[in-house]
């Protein structure tokens, strides 16, 4: 599945998203001990947790994951970023929906809050 990841990012033509890319997917499996395997949708995931919700709907995704769109790059996490808040007055320039950071320039986030959200949300996949 790395050679699938591998294949991905050489497709990203934008120079500073496959920079960022390559960034996230060193810094990810360094964080998680989990190997990168694409996941549908662009999506570079480490990690899985299965889910169910009460409707009976259920299935697997990533526990942590990332997708480098065209203005930016999507950080999948674990749960609401309420949960992050501390994090995220560090991480630097962000936008967010409910479970997704948004980054534009992932070199010049504080790579260290970076590493933090990433293993909160990897931990928190783990109770879930």
């Amino acid at each position: 599945m790395a050679d699938d990841v591998e294949i991905f990012l050489g497709t990203i033509t934008h120079e500073q998203r496959q920079s960022d890319a390559r960034l996230l997917v060193a810094l990810m499996t360094e964080v998680t001990g989990q190997p990168p395997a694409m996941w549908s949708g662009g999506i570079i995931g480490f990690g899985s947790r299965h889910y169910k919700y009460e409707s009976g709907r259920e299935g697997d995704t990533p526990a942590i994951g990332f997708a480098p769109r065209k203005g930016q790059t999507v950080l999948y996490l674990t749960g609401y970023l309420d949960a992050y808040e501390d994090l995220l007055k560090r991480l630097g320039p962000h936008t967010n929906g409910k479970g997704c950071l948004y980054v534009k320039r992932v070199d010049q986030a504080d790579q260290q809050a970076l590493r933090e959200i990433v293993a909160r949300s990897y931990e928190t996949a783990a109770v879930i």
